[in-house]
């Protein structure tokens, strides 16, 4: 309880500047958690998804295929259920079904994250500019005040200056330091797609030749 009556003084003491912060940083709360539980969901084995499908397209059993993606509903899988709906077509339609859902899925993939950087750079711009009124504040308010006050008034000012650093900075930190985090998880999931798109078109191009052969 008193570290939340230290936080709530420190809060207080930050001046107006505090609350452009706190909307900045519930605003990066928000996106971080709607992009961790989307990413969370998007995740699927790649390496049992392409051994499972390898089974299947192997034996011929394309409509088995389809229903290991339409079963693990992910932008992968999506993708890669574009592309099999159209195993009956040559290569170059196959990859261009797959292209067109990539159009679809990506986008959703890396939405919103790259709002994290711009947030946290905002929040510690709106920390130096509650800095830099704290300052200007506190001495333009000792100009003419009694020596006996103007201690008072300067550490007054100096406090609301360094709290809205703080929380600026702070604020700054969350944003930059989740955007590292949920950009490097976007990344990784792009990157399997590629790969399983490349399994899955080698596999099917491989099924075509062996049932001329």
């Amino acid at each position: 309880m008193s570290v939340l009556k230290l936080l709530a003084d420190a809060f207080h003491e930050g001046g107006w500047g505090m609350w452009p912060i706190l909307f900045l940083l519930m605003l990066t709360m928000a996106i971080v958690i709607e992009r961790a539980v989307f990413l969370r969901k998007a995740v699927i084995d790649k390496e049992k998804l392409v051994s499972l499908l390898r089974s299947q397209i192997s034996a011929g059993n394309i409509q088995g295929a389809i229903k290991v993606c339409s079963g693990n509903s992910t932008p992968m899988t999506r993708i890669v259920q574009a592309g099999l709906m159209r195993a009956n077509r040559s290569d170059v339609e196959i990859d261009a079904a797959m292209d067109e859902a990539s159009l679809r899925e990506l986008p959703k993939v890396e939405k919103r994250t790259g709002y994290l950087a711009m947030l946290g750079n905002l929040a510690t711009l709106a920390g130096l500019l509650g800095t830099i009124t704290g300052l200007i504040k506190s001495f333009a308010g000792v100009a003419g005040v009694d020596p006996s006050q103007k201690a008072t008034l300067l550490s007054k000012g100096i406090s609301e200056a360094m709290n809205c650093t703080a929380f600026g900075l702070a604020t700054g930190i969350i944003g930059l330091a989740t955007f590292a985090w949920l950009n490097g998880k976007t990344q990784n999931i792009i990157d399997d797609i590629a790969e399983v798109r490349k399994n899955v078109g080698n596999l099917l191009s491989l099924a075509k030749a062996a049932a001329r052969g």
